[in-house]
């Protein structure tokens, strides 16, 4: 079942990153949007409803998690490189993968949200030098204080993470 449910393994914490590491996510997270938007282009509502495992969100959910969970990321990249390790607020993704516009929207704004934020932020980390991905951010839920490099390694992970659930997806279709 872990295999189902994290198809890519688990994010490590408290790794440091050399910068070609990041220059490396960078474009992984650039290109994120396009890789999305090629795999669930064509589905409809059948496929949307479908789960990637027993217990797991339907497509739907996972796309407008993504677009929920990436839209947080702008924010708290911003807060940390203008606050000093500032705390992040978390949020119940449980409970907003449950809200209707998580269960029944159409996917097409979500889409959107992901495409925007990705490339605002594209734009933003390629105008960073090394010590500005040093800078932290304090999740309280985590007790851990993440630095940008970090941050950009768990939110890159997070979406290949969320498309390997999506492939589980395509593959029973």
């Amino acid at each position: 079942m872990e295999h189902l449910q994290y198809p890519i393994g688990k994010f490590v914490k408290g790794k440091t990153y050399s910068f070609d590491e990041i220059e490396q996510s960078i474009e992984t997270f650039a290109d994120f949007p396009n890789q999305l938007e090629a795999l669930v282009k064509n589905w409809d509502d059948k496929i949307l409803s479908v789960t990637y495992r027993e217990g797991g969100w339907t497509a739907r959910q996972v796309i407008n998690h993504l677009g929920d969970s990436h839209a947080q990321l702008l924010l708290r990249f911003k807060s940390a490189l203008t606050d000093a390790n500032p705390e992040i607020k978390p949020y119940q993704e449980d409970k907003w993968a449950m809200l209707t516009d998580c269960l029944n929207s159409p996917i097409e704004p979500s889409l959107q949200i992901v495409r925007g934020v990705h490339k605002r932020l594209t734009i933003l980390f390629r105008s960073l030098n090394e010590n500005d991905w040093k800078k932290t951010i304090w999740h309280p839920e985590s007790r851990h204080s993440f630095s940008l490099a970090e941050l950009l390694m768990l939110y890159t992970w997070h979406g290949q993470h969320h498309l390997a659930h999506l492939k589980i997806i395509a593959d029973k279709h």
